[in-house]
């Protein structure tokens, strides 16, 4: 009887070392890094590959998991309560119960999932080979319990969501999010990603600068005029326009104005027309990847935006799509803007064309992007008027003070945002 027991003692071990690793196994192959773990397929690591395979068929997997661990925790607990009754009597059982409780809660759950979910990549790598295997084992079983389920589900009509696949560009977002909020991206870094996501989001019309802040030169002006004008913009790009505004007829760059000056030194007059090149012109509706895929086809740095009737709009650079992932670009010849003042009251004095894209980015605010383009946009879509200097407004937990005012246009405000939200780190 001793050896019996002896033996008996030992399959409780070795059960629940079983146990532990089927705990463990599920823990590490829901937990582990996909992309990292593809990487190293794809790398020729082998167990990688497998892992890879293993958690594409989570159900199978999860099925054949729970098979196991339940088979060897069930088989302990018996074998458990078939010993403490041999030993003590009937209650026996009350003693298993409790014993085995503690014991399999503690090494075959506890200690395995933590251990895995600290080093999930490792232990997703070194079971996967063995689960590979009992997963095609568990095959057969797996696939009568998984229509069972499937069964029951269509009785309790509970609704089948696999096929609802979440888009790759919001999962992606929320990686992102993940990412920073661990510490795994600065500020920086997430912008530049959430930006290159943008792409497809964000129309040109967004982006622009708009025809009010245009530099554009009459081409029936005198050459020597359109010299002056193109030598004075702080543009190497500046549309040219005949009879009226609107009527683009070519774009002049200053490289190709100085190319001309030099080959007509002697005569000093030539047919700006002829510098000029043929302008682009793009629907405001265009979103910022489609005008990117254009200018890379097509070897474009410039485009002319116009609206749905034809009339002008403003015009969008490769650089305005550029800074919406980078962030701004300044060189030598920019002037440079102050959007934001930070008061040492938390406030902030904005000047009214700042675009909301670009503060909810600056300052992690989330105030909403699929209406107004810009902060004094949105005053005047949430006021329903054009507001006057000095009054105030409330919404989305903001405060908004207009403080100048230039015909219909806000042009500078203060606002404060809710507590805490005025940092730039």
């Amino acid at each position: 009887m001793t050896d019996l027991l002896e033996v008996y003692f030992v399959l409780i071990v070795v059960l629940l070392v079983f146990s532990a690793v089927f705990s463990g196994s599920e823990t590490a192959l829901t937990a582990a890094n996909r992309s990292r773990i593809h990487g190293l397929g794809l790398a020729g690591d082998r167990r990688a590959a497998r892992a890879t395979a293993l958690m594409e068929d989570r159900e199978h997997l999860i099925s054949a998991i729970l098979i196991g661990n339940n088979l060897f925790n069930i088989a302990v607990a018996s074998m458990a309560t078939y010993v403490f009754t041999a030993l003590v009597g009937e209650a026996g059982v009350a003693y298993a119960i409790a014993a085995m409780t503690v014991v399999v809660v503690i090494f075959a759950e506890i200690m395995p999932k933590t251990y895995a979910i600290r080093n999930a990549e490792f232990v997703a790598l070194t079971v996967a080979p063995f689960m590979r295997g009992v997963v095609w084992l568990a095959q057969p079983l797996t696939w009568a319990l998984q229509g069972v389920v499937q069964i029951m589900f269509r009785l309790a009509g509970a609704r089948d969501s696999r096929d609802e696949t979440i888009p790759s560009d919001e999962e992606l977002r929320s990686i992102l999010d993940l990412y920073r909020h661990e510490g795994g991206l600065v500020k920086d870094q997430h912008a530049m990603l959430d930006g290159v996501l943008d792409l497809s989001d964000v129309v040109i019309g967004e982006v622009m600068t708009h025809r009010r802040s245009m530099e554009t030169i009459n081409a029936d002006e005198p050459l020597e005029n359109i010299i002056e004008a193109a030598l004075a913009s702080s543009h190497t790009r500046i549309p040219l326009w005949r009879d009226d505004p609107d009527n683009i007829v070519g774009i002049l760059h200053a490289k190709s104005l100085a190319r001309a000056l030099y080959r007509h030194r002697d005569k000093g007059v030539f047919d700006i027309k002829e510098v000029a090149t043929e302008p682009w012109f793009a629907p405001d509706t265009t979103s910022l990847s489609e005008q990117l895929t254009v200018f890379r086809e097509r070897q474009l740095h410039f485009a002319v935006v116009v609206d749905q009737y034809g009339g002008i709009m403003g015009v969008v650079t490769l650089e305005d799509i550029l800074e919406e992932i980078v962030g701004d670009i300044e060189d030598e010849h920019d002037v440079p803007e102050v959007d934001a003042k930070i008061g040492e009251d938390g406030t902030l004095i904005l000047n009214g064309a700042a675009t909301i894209r670009d503060l909810n980015r600056e300052f992690d605010w989330n105030l909403p992007e699929d209406g107004a383009i810009t902060i004094a946009g949105l005053v005047i879509q949430e006021a329903q008027q054009i507001p006057d200097a000095g009054q105030v407004f409330e919404f989305h937990n903001f405060r908004f003070e207009v403080l100048e005012r230039q015909r219909n246009q806000i042009v500078q405000l203060r606002v404060t945002p809710p507590t805490g939200e005025t940092s730039e780190d």
